[in-house]
């Protein structure tokens, strides 16, 4: 281990170059997937998508990801993560050169599906990596701030990229991506060392016997159940509230980036001071009810946005030869969005350090994220299509408040059973069985 013991606050971090490197692969893994979803707002209308067939964006990128993420996860608690990080790279510039070619709507399901091969491998790998080089005491603040970079990446690709899309169209937003990719791969093949964090003994336990070991664990099993109900209303939320713009309200790639950079920036602010303090006080299953809670009411909000032309009326900015019409519901979308960026600064530092401290237990943090991952992509898979039905056949109120009920739910029980047999302390750790 490095002095990492001296960074103790976010912007401290940055003076390591490690860390750096890590970074940069969650800025431009998250700023692309953030003008992606902006994308696919453009391509639903463009090739004039029923709501099942845009749910498919979603349930295609799920889908993949259910079946890889098991095996993966065991791969790379067994391998070199410095590989699979620059695999995962190479693997998004390819995804980006296809998404120039896109003709049909069928081309862009394809691709959502490649794009989770790429994702989830940064995914795992990344936290893994960040995960088990920060020291014991501030993993809270390590991935608070790892995951604090990829919510302004995010931002970033709902201005930049909203943008770019605006102004340039596809072709030149996605190669402003891959030159920013590339810019990311080489900072890792140059700082960060090779076979970073710690490997697993092959002999111990398979990865299905490591995952049963894991689930045993009270505190695992919540968070799991949490997750697949949770991913149900989330994913649709994701997925639909672009499209609703676009949709509804004719909101070009600009409005519908300047909507979720909302979200974006309370999540890219507060997010590494919300795992600091998550790591002085304890307590992560009330920061994680907190932000379910909190993202379901600013989900029930969202189709109210159909109301706001009755209190306010449009703003029109001229310049550059554009002008850009905010319509009332950019206002109402755009605070609904934010709250959803509070909650989930509450939620997701603190997730994701209850993962990697069980998976140390079993020295499979890797493991761990992967069957945090699985469990989000079963919710995934279905909720998008569900939702999607039921904007087709009921209504958005109804999908949107299908969506937020669910996320209730998927919080009292978390907390229930999280509750009920709440993990041990790090210092004893449970015997595991020959």
């Amino acid at each position: 281990m490095t002095d990492t013991d001296t960074y103790r606050k976010p912007i401290a971090l940055f003076r390591n170059p490690e860390f750096v490197a890590l970074a940069s692969i969650r800025f431009v893994s998250g700023m692309a997937f953030a003008t992606i979803i902006i994308a696919l707002a453009l391509y639903a209308d463009l090739f004039e998508a029923s709501g099942i067939a845009a749910g498919m964006f979603g349930s295609a990128y799920a889908i993949v990801r259910l079946f890889l993420v098991l095996p993966l996860g065991r791969k790379i608690d067994l391998g070199n993560s410095k590989r699979y990080l620059f695999l995962g790279l190479i693997l998004n510039v390819v995804l980006l050169l296809g998404l120039i070619f896109v003709q049909t709507l069928t081309h862009v399901i394809f691709l959502r599906g490649f794009q989770a091969i790429g994702s989830i491998i940064l995914w795992i790998t990344g936290v893994a990596v960040v995960g088990e080089i920060a020291p014991d005491d501030g993993r809270g603040l390590w991935l608070g701030t790892y995951n604090q970079v990829r919510s302004i990446a995010s931002l970033c690709g709902d201005l930049v990229g909203g943008a770019l899309l605006f102004i340039y169209g596809f072709t030149t937003t996605y190669a402003v991506l891959i030159v920013l990719t590339l810019i990311s791969t080489a900072m890792v093949l140059v700082f960060l060392r090779d076979d970073p964090g710690t490997r697993a003994d092959p002999e111990e336990a398979t990865g299905v016997e490591m995952l049963l070991r894991l689930l045993e664990r009270r505190a695992v099993m919540a968070l799991v159940v949490f997750r697949f109900s949770f991913s149900f209303g989330k994913m649709a939320v994701i997925i639909f509230l672009p499209i609703y713009a676009r949709t509804q309200f004719g909101m070009n790639a600009l409005l519908i980036g300047g909507i979720l950079a909302g979200g974006k920036l309370t999540k890219g602010l507060a997010q590494g001071y919300v795992g600091e303090l998550s790591d002085r006080i304890g307590s992560e299953e009330w920061f994680i009810f907190a932000g379910t809670v909190g993202y379901a009411i600013g989900t029930a909000l969202i189709p109210a946005a159909i109301f706001a032309s009755l209190i306010l009326d449009p703003v029109t900015l001229a310049g550059f030869g554009h002008e850009l019409v905010f319509v009332p519901a950019f206002f109402f979308l755009f605070v609904a969005y934010g709250i959803l960026g509070i909650a989930d600064s509450l939620r997701l530092p603190t997730s994701m350090a209850l993962f990697v401290k069980e998976g140390e237990y079993f020295d499979s943090v890797a493991g761990s994220l992967s069957l945090r991952s699985v469990s989000w992509q079963i919710g995934a898979i279905i909720g998008p299509v569900i939702v999607g039905a039921t904007f087709d056949y009921v209504s958005f109120f109804g999908g949107f408040w299908l969506a937020a009920g669910l996320m209730i739910i998927a919080g009292v029980v978390f907390l229930y059973l999280f509750e009920s047999e709440a993990s041990p302390d790090t210092g004893s750790a449970p015997a595991v069985d020959d």
